[in-house]
């Protein structure tokens, strides 16, 4: 079991990648590991991580996500440092989210970038909005007051890792992470730090408006996960209004002159008014077996939590 280890997904970043690799390993304490994970780079990435020291393992599957599943299966460590390959997160900060994770027992430290200097590092205007709108949304579903919601710069406990279930597999990862370790009230603190666009000659692999939309997309799709009651509450509360909207044209109608014209108009409102109740019990159903879903996971963090300790017994034995 490694004490630290830094996790860089990397698809085309040779620009970038050695120096990433040189300034962790200047601000990384002793029996740390560097892993680099290709996701099918066409230039000299593999390459330059190999000579900078660090080990080099591929994903094939294309995307984040899926890079961030092989890594978390894989690895076994203390605590997990997930940083960028396109050297706009300063490794400076290793140090703090090493302590908070080790020493202060967090479940996850949350780089936070938008606190500092993002917004006049970052050249793409959208990208500024979309990461508030994100932020404020979440705050918003889950009562929360997440500070930086889609960082790509993170360190992780080895409970949380191996208790994540990855299930996107793009730039929506950050976005699931925040909202899973919020869901499971894990141990979530920030870290501000200094941001810094990427360099002359990097080119982001993130498309503001493609997957902006899918981030948009799974955050719904984790409401309706996380927050069932809420969700379908909502959706009970839509078709309602709707059955109440075109009904009262028909019961003004029978008030004044005693008849029922539209009876087909008057059918759909039935029909509609059932699905809003259906859809208000649905809710209901649902988050009684989150709850109980919350209450396992309970006791498969005891699981990982004791798996944690024989690995470490081990390693002592080794020793």
């Amino acid at each position: 079991m490694d004490k630290v280890a830094v996790l860089i997904p990397c698809y085309n970043e040779e620009k970038t990648i050695g120096k990433v690799i040189s300034d962790f390993w200047n601000n990384l304490p002793e029996g740390s590991v560097i892993y680099v994970y290709d996701n099918n780079s066409t230039d000299d990435t593999v390459k330059i991580a190999e000579q900078a020291g660090a080990i080099v393992r591929h994903e094939k599957r294309q995307g984040k996500g899926n890079v961030i599943r092989r890594m978390f299966h894989e690895i076994d460590a203390r605590c997990y440092i997930m940083v960028d390959g396109d050297d706009t997160y300063p490794a400076e900060y290793a140090q703090k989210l090493i302590h908070k994770i080790l020493i202060e027992e967090e479940d996850m430290v949350i780089a936070d970038r938008l606190s500092s200097t993002y917004s006049k590092e970052n050249k793409r205007p959208f990208h500024n909005i979309g990461n508030n709108l994100v932020r404020d949304m979440i705050n918003l579903l889950f009562h929360c007051d997440m500070k930086d919601i889609m960082t790509g710069y993170r360190a992780f406990s080895y409970q949380f890792v191996k208790s994540f279930p990855v299930l996107s597999s793009g730039f929506e990862i950050e976005t699931e992470m925040s909202i899973h370790a919020i869901d499971k009230k894990m141990a979530i603190s920030s870290q501000v730090i200094e941001y810094r666009d990427r360099p002359e000659g990097s080119v982001s692999k993130l498309n503001t408006y493609a997957d902006g939309f899918k981030v948009l997309k799974t955050i719904g799709s984790l409401v309706k996960t996380y927050k069932p009651r809420l969700f379908f509450g909502l959706l009970a509360l839509l078709l309602a209004l709707i059955s109440v909207g075109f009904f009262i044209p028909v019961m003004m109608e029978y008030l004044s002159t005693g008849l029922v014209p539209n009876f087909p108009t008057l059918i759909m409102c039935g029909f509609v008014m059932i699905a809003a109740i259906q859809s208000l019990y649905s809710g209901l159903i649902l988050e009684t077996i989150q709850h109980k879903n919350r209450q396992d996971f309970e006791l498969q963090l005891h699981a990982i939590r004791d798996r944690e300790l024989q690995l470490l017994k081990e390693e002592h034995a080794h020793e």
